[in-house]
């Protein structure tokens, strides 16, 4: 084994990678793209696993039947890769289940993308903790495995908790690193339709002052955050899974205290994907911090967070109160992610309360349909079990199932569907 923190460009740190093997990295902006090019390039490969989440370009490795993706968290690239017969398959676990599985399963080489060395020689992971720092350290600390780092000036600092390892590892620790300027992959501006924005109006209504918050992805989150950005209350908290463009938003307004009961005074999250502004404001500010996803996802730790409101989306929920987030009609669409998690913990924190929110139709092979259902179509997974819903959110309204017996759930249900599909749900459940 060669000597730890030796500097070592892409190819040779690619070359690390024995032609059977396992390697392991981040989503999204965890993923080392230099690193992950080169590999692309071996023509030696004989049976590689890489195993990530949110695929942030259509590498080429994608293309060679030697390589073989497990992928903790589908999205369009993982969704066009498969569909084009690529060797893609679904890793079925929550967040802080793929940590767990990591440190446990031990691939034999981890991959980060970090900040330039500060002037003490310490690496920050910037905007990825997620699943795989821990198992990153893991790595570092054995030396029968690798941790390679691929250090990306782009990377902005960010701080995480020293009981937590604080986000960083000495240049030292590392086994190889490699320099490779890349940008950051930013979330596309989407715009927040009608639909989107009454959602959001019906969630912000069922916000109090003080609350502690956890946004998903997408539109209906930030425009949320928008509109308690400009509202009269505040006092949050924030503690999320994912940093957006909308935590930014509160901060800047002045609405975040985080007295929150848990990471008092700091907003916490795992991971951040949003604009390039939002790495801007993250990078060396004091007011946040990166946690390893078995900090910020654990149902026991968020049950600690003083009216914790957790905002997620789904894709169809039934009569049952069965919900569909991650697959639907057969497809693998996304992933569970946070979302059971966070679903659990936010209804069971003092005060707390987990909403699922979801546009009342959606439209299929050009027919518009409800995406609420009698029962969810056959092929389709459960991300939420009908025991853990508690309010679900369309523009429609907004309703808590959780005390309702399964005919006043499914009446609640019918009741925030679409007017035209009603009279057919009411058909149904009769």
């Amino acid at each position: 084994m060669a000597a730890k923190g030796r500097e070592v460009t892409v190819a040779e740190a690619a070359a690390l990678v024995h032609p059977r093997d396992e390697v392991l990295c981040g989503f999204v902006s965890g993923q080392p793209q230099g690193i992950l090019d080169a590999l692309g390039t071996r023509t030696d490969l004989e049976d590689v696993v890489i195993e990530t989440g949110i695929l942030s370009a259509p590498y080429t490795f994608l293309q060679n039947p030697k390589v073989r993706v497990m992928s903790g968290f589908f999205g369009p690239v993982e969704r066009m890769a498969r569909a084009a017969g690529g060797r893609v398959e679904f890793l079925a676990g929550d967040f802080h289940g793929l940590e767990r599985l990591a440190l446990v399963h031990k691939p034999r080489v981890v991959l980060a993308v970090t900040s330039p060395p500060d002037a003490e020689g310490w690496l920050s992971f910037g905007t990825h903790a997620g699943a795989s720092y821990r198992p990153f350290l893991d790595a570092a600390r054995d030396p029968e495995r690798l941790a390679i780092a691929e250090v990306n000036p782009r990377m902005p600092r960010v701080r995480g908790l020293p009981e937590l390892g604080d986000h960083r590892i000495h240049m030292s620790e590392v086994d190889a690193w490699a320099r490779h300027e890349a940008e950051l992959f930013a979330l596309p501006d989407e715009p927040a339709s009608a639909d989107d924005v009454a959602i959001a109006r019906h969630v912000a209504e069922l916000i109090e002052n003080g609350s502690t918050l956890q946004f998903g992805i997408g539109a209906i989150p930030n425009q949320i955050a928008q509109i308690l950005a400009a509202g009269p209350l505040g006092d949050f908290g924030v503690h999320t899974e994912m940093f957006s463009d909308g935590v930014m938003h509160l901060h800047e307004a002045g609405k975040v205290a985080n007295r929150k009961g848990l990471y008092d005074g700091v907003s916490v999250a795992t991971f951040a994907l949003g604009s390039a502004a939002l790495y801007r404001w993250l990078d060396g500010n004091p007011v946040v911090r990166m946690l390893p996803v078995s900090a910020t996802n654990e149902p026991a730790l968020l049950r600690k967070l003083r009216g914790l409101v957790s905002v997620n989306g789904c894709l169809s929920v039934d009569l049952f109160g069965q919900a569909a987030a991650d697959h639907v009609g057969g497809r693998q669409y996304s992933g569970i992610g946070g979302h059971e998690a966070f679903v659990v913990g936010a209804s069971e924190a003092p005060g707390g309360k987990s909403l699922l929110c979801l546009r009342s139709t959606a439209t299929v092979g050009g027919r518009r349909i409800s995406t609420i259902v009698p029962q969810l179509p056959q092929g389709t997974l459960v991300t939420t079990a009908r025991h853990h819903l508690q309010w679900v959110v369309t523009e429609h309204g907004a309703v808590d199932v959780s005390f309702a017996g399964d005919r006043g759930r499914a009446d609640a249900l019918i009741g925030v569907a679409h007017p035209d599909f009603r009279d057919e749900l009411r058909a149904a459940l009769r």
